[in-house]
């Protein structure tokens, strides 16, 4: 009734506690088609246009605004009722002004609703009934009946056009939006939702209790298993939803600390221990210890089957240049220092006890590190003792007051980076490593770890087959059996005679196994770690864990980096921005802080040319991430009043080379005509006298040991193509700020694109755990293993069956249940089930070669264009995957535009591919064809011969492709020589004859 609904409203935030939407589908083959100009595209999507217009990304709509039904409408500050008041029915008192003006008073009582007698004031107030009111029994009855404006809109509203449900289907947590809308007012948002019932502060949810209860769940069955995912999943969506609101009370000052330390001061609120946490002097990098916490606890909790050590719900959150991290809290563990002594079980300062506590929880642990991949090892503690740990010397085992065994501080549970390790300069010297860096907390990824042990693995069996060989011949393989036991990691190798033994032996101790007899591969988190003594009897061990360190960290640059190199240069869908960059480093095992040594293999690979997208956002989010650090110093010294126009600043300062702030540039013009007077006192606040100059010195400076250097943001534009456009979005993303949507002039080099106006807030980013949802997430890997032996129709059932089994955990816009289903549409329309791909899938490009396949021509060309419009916004359009769209766009097209797409595709897939490409020969077959179709059969038959060769040379003379390809070509030329022959004989009916093409887009 305040505010309808509009296409602005899907910048907005989406209210995650809204119903299920998925049973509200509704079928897109019965839309209608809108025919608009189908034949011509924007200029601003062409090929080659510089224009990147803002504007175009907000949803437009041809449904006229509805009026506003009313100006207000809220609860009275009268309300609740009082006592008296309640025992003759009262519910509710509404206040209501209408659009005439009117204020009118409300009551609500079990027989509807009513008019008061008087209107209210601060001093009187009367809920009575009206005598010229009726009781109505529907609200909007009664507004009807005292205002007609209201009676009109209402009419409207009513017949309005509504949103389809699948635009307004809730998100599992909350998405950024870098753009809000431009219209100046907000979005009405109720205050008085819970209808008049405020939260207590003693109504604070315990949020461990939710989240351990929600693991303790049955996993008997099926249905148990879904049920718990279910539960986990709504705990942690709510968890995060309140770490965002906590956040944002904490650092806008609205919540006192607990404690007296200024340097590190800690919060309650709403149930969560927050804390910013304090620098340490062996570390250094507060920022990297709570990342690192969260990621330790991601790798307990995801452990299968172990539900007897819990971990504490916990997320990390940024928010105004400050990182807090969050957590639930526990009982008996936030305590006292006495109870948490008394509760503490296992740790370097646990003491020698023996108790069946303690040695369940050691079972637990060692449980705990099989999975991780943790040897047991042996320490000398503060106090001399010798304790066996099964985890990094940081952690802490402790029993709560809820009898649950908790691990607690696991921010060290992966092994340590050699490669930044000043401990390994001695054993590494030679190979330019160690390297320093900020901090001391540099540790390797599991998906690292898991990689060099299939490495190893596949080293050591060809290390045993070599001597098994050697020694005899006869007996090679024959009784040499391998049994694989979950992961790559663990393998027993049952043995027949002393000859295979012996070469098992010396196999396993060449690669580093710590045992000689199966092959086990482990990591001592503790070693290269400051102050952790090991006594002389593991002189050995730890002497093998750190040449496997040593390995590991040479291992990312030596096989890792290069095949990351090589994934992109096989691949047209590679990253496309820096979140996109960051998973497939992270995929492969590389941490960020070798970007650096991303760019220099691009930089020597002989293939230069064609990763030049892929260094482009190298450079460019290695530039972001470091102005990112620079920006969280600056706008923690910002009062809240100024924070719009610092923010501002700064991004003036990032993206024009030579922007000065007003004071000092209005103090430079009026130097000159000062003569004998003194300049009067400075009102600037130290964040707005930051220049452009001084910022990109900054930037630089940090990123000296990264091999890169830029003078400013047009040096980024000359020398690797970067947008400024890119950068400012990616630069929002990381730091959580949002913009007015509006068409932004980024290329002037003095004046500031933006003011303080443009900038509408500035939102908490949220680091948080992913709870897996295992049986779906299982039948989906079946049915990549069945796609990837080409079994269709059982990959087609299986994807069905994990489709449903996502659908019963979570919402359809979960990133695990779109990708199934973005899968489950390709494989339905490989077996030529059109109709059913397209009621499945989620991606623009993709949808609209599928609405192209069932005859919706025009939505299929909206698709495209939409999804080619955000790939200019993101990165621009010199990208592998551009050609893809361009491609598709240019056979939905017609006209000149059509031949324009399709040589641009040419153009890229040239570029990056090469002429002998699968790629670049499909675009010169599409040219060849559209040439034929307009009777330009000279560039069709160049073309075609281009496509022939390289056919030719990929799959031979007998393959399919090359024969369909050959056909074409010979029915072209005779085609030619007949318009010819026509031409010279001036016959009009033979010219008309043209070739019949029919156009197929081709899904790579």
């Amino acid at each position: 009734l305040l505010r309808t609904s509009a296409p602005q409203d899907t910048l907005h935030a989406q209210d995650t506690t809204l119903q299920n939407g998925k049973n509200l589908k509704r079928s897109l083959s019965n839309t209608k088609t809108e025919v608009t100009n189908q034949d011509n595209s924007p200029e601003y999507l062409l090929p080659g246009s510089h224009e990147r217009p803002l504007m175009a990304l907000l949803p437009n709509s041809s449904q006229p605004e509805t009026p506003s039904c009313v100006r207000d409408l809220s609860l009275s500050c009268w309300n609740p009722p009082p006592g008296h008041r309640k025992m003759q029915g009262d519910f509710l008192y509404i206040t209501v002004v209408t659009t005439e003006g009117r204020r009118c008073d409300i009551t609500s009582c079990p027989k509807g609703f009513f008019l008061n007698r008087y209107q209210s004031t601060e001093e009187v107030f009367d809920p009575r009934p009206a005598q010229s009111a009726p009781v109505s029994h529907c609200f909007t009855d009664l507004l009807c009946h005292l205002s007609p404006a209201f009676k009109q809109s209402f009419i409207l509203l009513k017949n309005k056009f509504h949103l389809p449900p699948l635009e307004a289907l809730p998100t599992p947590y909350h998405t950024l939006s870098w753009l809000g809308p431009p219209c100046s007012s907000r979005v009405h948002k109720n205050t008085f939702s819970r209808l008049g019932v405020d939260e207590q502060p003693a109504q604070a949810p315990d949020w461990n209790e939710e989240l351990q209860a929600a693991r303790d769940l049955p996993q008997g069955s099926l249905e148990e298993r879904l049920q718990r995912d279910k539960a986990l999943l709504q705990v942690n969506s709510a968890f995060v939803r309140a770490v965002t609101q906590g956040a944002e009370n904490v650092i806008d000052g609205f919540v006192e600390p607990v404690n007296g330390n200024p340097e590190d001061p800690a919060f309650l609120w709403g149930g969560l221990f927050m804390s910013q946490g304090a620098a340490s002097d062996v570390f250094g990098g507060e920022r990297a210890a709570q990342r690192l916490e969260l990621k330790g606890v991601q790798a307990y909790s995801d452990i299968e089957g172990s539900q007897g050590l819990h971990t504490l719900p916990t997320a990390v959150v940024d928010y105004r240049g400050v990182r807090l991290s969050a957590q639930g809290l526990a009982p008996g563990i936030e305590g006292s220092e006495q109870d948490q002594e008394a509760g503490l079980l296992y740790g370097v300062n646990a003491g020698p006890q023996e108790s069946p506590q303690r040695r369940c929880l050691l079972e637990h642990l060692a449980q705990a590190a099989k999975a991780l991949s943790i040897q047991r090892h042996v320490v000398v503690s503060p106090k001399g003792n010798v304790v066996p740990l099964f985890t990094s010397i940081d952690a802490q085992g402790l029993v709560g007051a809820d009898r649950r065994f908790y691990v607690l501080d696991v921010f060290r549970s992966f092994p340590a980076d050699a490669n930044f390790c000043p401990e390994a300069l001695k054993e590494m010297e030679d190979t330019g490593f160690p390297k320093s860096f900020p901090h001391g907390l540099c540790r390797l990824r599991p998906e690292l770890l898991q990689a060099f042990i299939q490495h190893n693995w596949m080293k050591m069996e060809a290390l045993k087959s070599v001597r098994q060989q050697v020694r005899d011949p006869k007996h090679y393989c024959s009784n040499i059996f391998c049994l694989e036991i979950k992961a790559y990691n663990f393998f027993f190798l049952m043995v027949g005679d002393s000859r295979s033994t012996s070469a098992v032996r010396e196999a396993c101790k060449e690669v580093g196994s710590i045992s000689l007899i199966i092959f086990e591969m482990r990591f001592n988190p503790n070693i290269y770690s400051p102050g952790v003594k090991f006594p002389r009897t593991e002189n050995e061990s730890t002497n093998l864990q750190r040449r496997l360190l040593q390995e590991a960290a040479a291992f990312i640059i030596t096989h890792q980096i290069p095949a990351f190199v090589d994934y992109c240069l096989e691949n047209n869908e590679g990253p496309v921005d820096g979140a996109s960059l960051k998973k497939a480093l992270h995929h492969k095992g590389i941490n960020l802080r070798y970007l650096g040594h991303v760019v220099k293999a691009i930089n020597q690979s002989e293939d230069k040319e064609r990763l030049r997208h892929i260094l482009r956002i190298a450079i460019g989010e290695i530039f972001m991430r470091s102005t990112k650090r620079i920006f969280n110093n600056f706008v923690q010294g910002v009062d809240v009043s100024s924070l719009s126009a610092a923010v501002s600043h700064f991004l003036c300062c990032l993206l024009v080379p030579h922007y000065m702030p007003p004071s000092i540039a209005d103090d430079m013009k009026k130097k000159s005509r000062r003569r004998g007077r003194g300049a009067g006192p400075s009102e600037s606040t130290p964040w707005s006298t930051l220049t452009a100059a001084e910022l990109w010195n900054m930037v630089t400076e940090s990123l000296i040991r990264l091999i890169c250097y830029s003078t400013g943001p047009n040096h980024l534009v000359e020398q690797y193509g970067l947008q400024k456009l890119s950068l400012l979005r990616e630069f929002c993303l990381k730091t959580g700020i949002q913009l007015r949507l509006k068409d932004y002039f980024l290329d002037n080099q003095n004046k500031a694109p933006l003011n303080p106006e443009d900038i509408l807030n500035i939102f908490p980013v949220v680091k948080h755990l992913h709870m897996p949802i295992v049986d779906a997430s299982k039948a989906f890997r079946t049915a990549q293993i069945s796609l990837q032996k080409g079994l269709l129709d059982q990959a087609y059932e299986q994807l069905k069956e994990a489709t449903y089994l996502y659908g019963r955990v979570c919402d359809d816009l979960h990133p695990d249940a779109c990708y199934c289903h973005s899968v489950l549409a390709r494989v339905a329309f490989l077996k030529g089930m059109v109709k059913k791909c397209i009621h499945s899938i989620c991606e623009y490009f993709y949808t609209s070669v599928y609405m192209h396949a069932g005859g919706e021509t025009a939505l299929a060309q909206k698709c495209l264009l939409r999804a080619r419009l955000l790939m200019l916004t993101v990165h621009g359009e010199d990208h592998p995957y551009t050609a893809a769209l361009d491609s598709c766009l240019g056979l939905v097209m017609t006209g000149s535009q059509s031949e324009q797409y399709l040589k641009n595709a040419l153009k890229l897939n040239t570029s990056f591919f090469g002429a002998t490409n699968l790629h670049t020969a499909l675009s010169q077959h599409l040219l060849a064809q559209l040439m034929c179709s307009k009777g330009d059969y000279r560039s069709a038959m160049a073309h075609e011969k281009e496509a022939l060769s390289a056919f030719n040379s990929m799959f031979g003379e007998d393959h399919a492709q090359t024969r369909c390809s050959t056909e074409f070509l010979s029915t072209i030329t005779k085609q030619a020589v007949r318009v010819e022959r026509s031409m010279r004989q001036a016959g009009p009916e033979c010219i008309e004859q043209t070739v019949e093409v029919h156009f197929t887009i081709i899904c790579n």
